[in-house]
């Protein structure tokens, strides 16, 4: 796979693509709101009780995972995958089987320090098997290519007994246990889903302006000049499938330690077309998007089902709630949540500017 100096890459970046500076800091670094974010999650233990701190933040932290990997996918590299969620319960459902359960004649009982690696490796090559499929189309077709993978495995886990013990799923997942700590209890978890996260997050941000991430976004902009160059496109978007992969399947790892069980249900085409609507919702041009859709999503599946159902509604309708709110943002950003706070600063900025010149000449 070839690659040049970032700034001999010619990238033609349209209107609306995500495209990072590349210049040596992370602007992220330079905005005090990010420093106070990073203080409050780090203190968030001390100000939030068990079921905000794993069910609220905890949750929002996996998902936006997920959707960081799609993110990666879409932003960077122009493909739009429907398999993310696949991705990640497929690594859950490798660990229940490798690792240790409730049920011994599935399970295997190797330990997690073991069950782990494998379940990441084995869905890091699922993934990147997938994406060698959905990369030899394009549009509507990838699409298309991996919402049947994802639909097709939900069909499968469902049906399967022997291997994943049909729709009742596998229960009683064993969690780390080491040093005296059970990670799994609520601030060593929170923490560790914490950490995994930030990972996440500067692995994007990093290698989109690192030289592979660089060709990745030349090959979204403009395939054929990059092609031209010598560079091999479909090599650079199986590559991106497998990094996308991989993040995937840490957030799955996550989640199984989280309720300790995997079933047909966390892998369903609807929750996988959720991760999707996160992603958007967030804003899918920079890493940061995910996190803050998911936030959303979480708080709005958690609050507004209880309140419907207080007022007799059946509590999925929350799902029209969410809808709503997604084609109003669609409506009004390109760019989700990010683009409409960028757009009300920019009008306070213009504002304000104007009212100093009308000072400046009165």
């Amino acid at each position: 796979m070839s690659l040049i100096q970032p700034a001999e890459l010619p990238v033609v970046t349209p209107a609306g693509a995500a495209r990072p500076s590349t210049a040596g800091t992370w602007p992220e670094f330079d905005n005090p709101a990010a420093w106070i974010v990073a203080a409050i999650l780090l203190i968030m233990p001390l100000i939030a009780n068990g079921f905000f701190l794993i069910e609220i933040f905890g949750t929002t932290l996996i998902l936006g995972i997920i959707a960081l990997s799609l993110m990666f996918l879409a932003g960077y590299g122009g493909m739009v995958s429907l398999m993310q969620l696949t991705i990640a319960g497929f690594a859950g459902y490798m660990y229940a089987v490798f690792g240790v359960s409730g049920h011994p004649n599935i399970s295997l009982g190797w330990p997690w320090w073991l069950a782990t690696p494998m379940a990441l490796a084995l869905a890091t090559l699922f993934g990147t098997l997938g994406g060698a499929l959905a990369v030899r189309t394009e549009g509507i077709y990838t699409i298309m290519i991996t919402l049947a993978i994802g639909a097709a495995f939900y069909y499968f886990t469902n049906q399967n007994w022997a291997i994943f013990n049909g729709h009742t799923g596998i229960n009683n997942v064993a969690t780390p246990h080491f040093w005296g700590v059970d990670w799994r209890s609520d601030i060593p978890f929170y923490y560790v889903v914490l950490a995994v996260a930030a990972l996440c997050y500067f692995a994007v941000e990093y290698l989109a302006r690192a030289p592979f991430g660089l060709a990745l976004q030349g090959v979204r902009d403009n395939p054929r000049r990059i092609a031209a160059l010598g560079f091999n496109v479909n090599a650079h978007r199986v590559a991106a499938y497998a990094f996308a992969s991989f993040l995937a399947a840490l957030a799955g790892i996550l989640q199984v330690w989280n309720y300790r069980q995997i079933s047909p249900g966390s892998v369903g085409v609807e929750r996988g077309i959720d991760i999707l609507i996160i992603a958007i919702v967030g804003g899918i041009k920079r890493p940061v998007g995910p996190f803050i859709g998911a936030l959303i999503f979480v708080i709005l599946r958690t609050f507004a089902l209880d309140f419907l159902v207080k007022i007799g509604l059946d509590g999925n309708r929350f799902r029209l709630l969410i809808g709503l709110g997604f084609l109003a943002i669609v409506f009004w950003s390109s760019d989700g949540v990010i683009g409409l706070w960028e757009s009300w600063r920019r009008r306070i900025r213009t504002g304000a500017s104007g009212l100093r010149g009308k000072q400046s000449h009165g």
